[in-house]
């Protein structure tokens, strides 16, 4: 996710921001850039990489003025580079943005048509010709220029603007992306996070949706898009500088579960259309014939992406009717695999950094096969040497145990089965139209789920003590199972294992006792009944059972009664004890559950290792990238 940072006021800017940018550095970025008034209009200093080489691009091009913005860049369209990074400049305008304008390819074209040259490839310097553009109409207050610009954007914004004409002034404007506003004495500053701007000032106002603001020394003017006027108090920010990093919480990983209704939304603009029931994604570079006379797809990944690709198998195989597999990817490296031309392989990984992955992605490539990846960071090692590239949109993740980079990859391997089964004539639009709907909502049922988070915290007291914990789950919830053992063996150091509940009799049932809890993921999806009656199998041998339910499930919260353990009333006064071990989900189609299900895993790891004081974000021997054997 970007960083962004303005000042405005009777000190020297390009301090105060670059400061700023390395507050933020936490995000994670691939370059960074200035766009200070000098007195002589606006100028420009970028640099590709860490911060460290923009502090040497301002060594031989020193920036000078009261006002101006700096941003740190995480790529979403157009690879890492000088000409990509911001600010970007149209005209006396220079711009930076953190977000996603969902319909920037057509406004481009309307661009190109009128004459505009592009230098770069992002969707951000179309913003900056928008307010160019207006501006040449006679609209001549930068703020009108603004509104006018993004009445005809559709997408997520946060944006700051300067123009070469106006040397005290900085425009602000958000949708669907953060920005804070810094209140000063004879100074002010925008943000888009708290950190950026405490070592300044703890008054802040936080910006709205669909808001607008204009700062200048003596103060700040907020109003909507429409022109009305908005009157918000300013907030006392208490935080520490580190507390402020987390947004308030104890922990990133805690920080990046509750990010996920975000990151998921962020996936899924500009790529579903509900109105064509299709999925939009150019980006994955495979025409309608290549899809059509698919083989097999083979999926290759490790860790948790392995578990995301797990489930895209299924909905690939469920929705596209394709023979598929899924081989871990240092497994493949040494294996020397089988691969065709008629394979599709689809390379999952959060970084687009992972050795074994990359090493089978190459020998599948030299075979002949089409190859995809999803990744998350972009021009990465992984989506450069692949056919087509779908990117999540999880922004940097700080926390070694994967969260939000699970969930967005879950969303983007559904739409990728979805496109398939459209071009294969194996998906009726009806039925491509009800699992894009599903998958929609998946962010305002998150936040339902995250609701609950107390609970899934009071449960995990009650299993503080547990050494080996059992996961089961069937389908789609046979990978969510592994992932939850996985998140919690990562950072609580529980012996944890998941297991397909079909096949709890072939072994593991050995070892449930009245000391095994044994979390089960049973949704009400088409596998209910199979999985309620593997419950009852536990239940009867007095193992403790934890359940991941729908909403006003009575069965599965009966099973879920009476655990060994317990802890006093909650703070809240509305948990006991003896109150079912069981977490709810909203009612949602069986293809999205699993991005539902595996939420309360993720809290119930988080929450047991924080009660037992582990280091949640940099467990013991892991590393977020494994680029080495």
């Amino acid at each position: 996710m970007c960083g962004i940072v303005g000042y405005v006021g009777t000190k020297d800017s390009a301090p105060i921001l670059v400061e700023g940018l390395r507050r933020l550095e936490y995000r994670g970025y691939d370059s960074a850039g200035l766009a200070v008034h000098t007195g002589r209009g606006v100028e420009i200093v970028r640099a590709v990489g860490k911060l460290a080489n923009l502090d040497s691009a301002l060594k031989k091009n020193p920036l000078s003025g009261t006002t101006g913005i700096g941003h740190t860049r995480w790529a979403t369209h157009g690879r890492p580079s000088e000409a990509n990074a911001h600010p970007h400049v149209a005209g006396r305008i220079a711009v930076v943005h953190n977000g996603i304008i969902e319909n920037h390819v057509q406004l481009r074209r309307d661009l190109e048509a009128k004459g505009v040259r592009f230098q770069s490839d992002t969707d951000t310097e179309i913003v900056a010709h928008l307010i160019e553009e207006a501006m040449q109409r006679g609209l001549t207050r930068l703020s009108e220029a603004v509104r006018a610009a993004l009445g005809q954007v559709r997408g997520a914004y946060a944006i700051a603007v300067v123009n070469g004409d106006a040397p005290d002034e900085i425009v602000v404007a958000k949708h669907d992306s953060p920005l804070v506003l810094g209140i000063g004495d004879g100074e002010n500053f925008a943000a888009s996070d708290i950190p950026a701007i405490l070592a300044h000032t703890r008054d802040v106002v936080l910006l709205q949706d669909g808001e607008i603001a204009v700062l200048a020394r003596g103060g700040v003017e907020i109003m909507t898009l429409d022109g009305t006027p908005v009157n918000r108090a300013k907030k006392r920010i208490d935080w520490s500088p580190t507390q402020a990093e987390k947004g308030g919480y104890k922990h990133f990983m805690l920080k990046e579960i509750h990010e996920q209704p975000r990151a998921i939304e962020d996936t899924l603009r500009g790529r579903v259309d509900l109105n064509n029931a299709d999925v939009v994604a150019a980006e994955i570079g495979m025409t309608d014939e290549v899809a059509k006379n698919l083989g097999r797809v083979y999926f290759v990944a490790c860790g948790t992406s392995a578990h995301a690709a797990m489930a895209g198998r299924y909905w690939v195989e469920q929705l596209a009717r394709v023979p598929s597999t899924l081989e871990i990817g240092s497994e493949v490296r040494y294996r020397d695999p089988v691969f065709m031309p008629n394979d599709l392989v689809v390379a999952v990984s959060q970084s687009g950094e992972t050795l074994d992955t990359l090493a089978a992605v190459k020998a599948a490539k030299a075979a002949g096969a089409h190859i995809i990846s999803v990744a998350n960071v972009v021009d990465s090692a992984i989506p450069r040497v692949s056919d087509g590239v779908l990117y999540t949109h999880a922004g940097p993740e700080i926390g070694v145990a994967s969260t939000k980079c699970f969930t967005t990859q879950l969303a983007a391997l559904l739409m990728l089965a979805v496109y398939l089964g459209r071009r294969r004539g194996t998906l009726k639009p009806e039925d491509a139209r009800r699992v894009l709907d599903a998958l929609w909502h998946v962010p305002a049922q998150m936040r339902e789920v995250l609701a609950k988070a107390e609970d899934v915290k009071n449960i995990a007291k009650k299993h503080l003590r547990a050494h080996d914990m059992l996961f089961l789950g069937r389908g789609t919830q046979f990978p969510v199972a592994l992932e939850g053992a996985l998140k919690l063996k990562e950072i609580s150091y529980i012996h944890a294992e998941g297991y397909a509940a079909g096949e709890m009799k072939h072994g593991p049932i050995a070892l449930i006792d009245e000391d095994m809890p044994v979390v089960v993921v049973c949704p009400r999806d088409n596998q209910y009944e199979k999985t309620l009656s593997n419950m009852q199998e536990v239940k009867a041998r007095e193992g403790q059972v934890i359940g991941i339910c729908t909403e006003n499930d009575a069965d599965v919260k009966r099973l879920c009664t009476g655990n060994a353990g317990g802890t006093p009333r909650s703070g809240r006064g509305n948990w006991a004890a003896d109150a079912p071990d069981a977490i709810e989900i909203p009612v949602a189609e069986n293809e999205v559950l699993p991005l539902l299900t595996v939420v309360p895993l993720q809290l119930l790891a988080y929450y047991m290792a924080d009660l037992k004081g582990t280091d949640v974000d940099q467990p013991r021997n892991l590393a977020k990238t494994v680029t080495v054997e």
